[in-house]
């Protein structure tokens, strides 16, 4: 029932993000230790931890990329971003950080977004649980003779007014 709660509650907030947003951005410049770089190139782990140590950057690696004179590095994590632009010349960095704010981290964890395979499975099993009930509950209702009548009289309405709604966004 929580995990119920959970994602009703934050299917509102995606409705109205206005409502609580936090969003903040912190900038940081620096420049990389010695071993950032190698003969084979960026050695990305380097990066990453030194970043991690340096400015408290969390989240897992999402992309990175070493094009021409500039490489970059994305951390990603539910209401988190960090994006790091080096220069290949020197190692100097830019750092931009980005926090949605507890919404933000709940909304992502609603989407699955950035979260992880485990918080998918959360979703998943969820999903699977809801289906579970609703199906339960209109079986229930086909063999409840008292309210079946009025019980599939609310299912239809209810339904006929999910189309209707869903043909006017459409």
């Amino acid at each position: 029932m929580i995990a119920v709660l959970f994602f009703a509650a934050t299917g509102v907030t995606l409705n109205h993000p206005d409502w609580l947003a936090a969003e903040s951005t912190r900038d940081f410049t620096g420049k990389l230790p010695a071993t950032w770089k190698s003969a084979q190139g960026v050695d990305w782990l380097v990066v990453a931890e030194y970043l991690r140590t340096t400015h408290g950057v969390r989240g897992t690696v999402a992309e990175r990329s070493a094009d021409g004179p500039q490489a970059s590095l994305t951390f990603k994590a539910p209401g988190y971003a960090a994006d790091a632009f080096i220069e290949m010349t020197d190692g100097s960095y830019r750092l931009t950080v980005a926090y949605q704010g507890t919404i933000g981290m709940l909304n992502d964890l609603h989407r699955g977004r950035d979260a992880g395979s485990a918080w998918a499975w959360l979703i998943d099993a969820s999903g699977i649980f809801l289906t579970f009930l609703s199906l339960t509950g209109l079986g229930l209702l086909w063999y409840l003779k008292k309210v079946r009548f009025a019980g599939f009289v609310t299912l239809t309405a209810g339904g006929v007014l999910l189309f209707i709604l869903a043909k006017l966004v459409i």
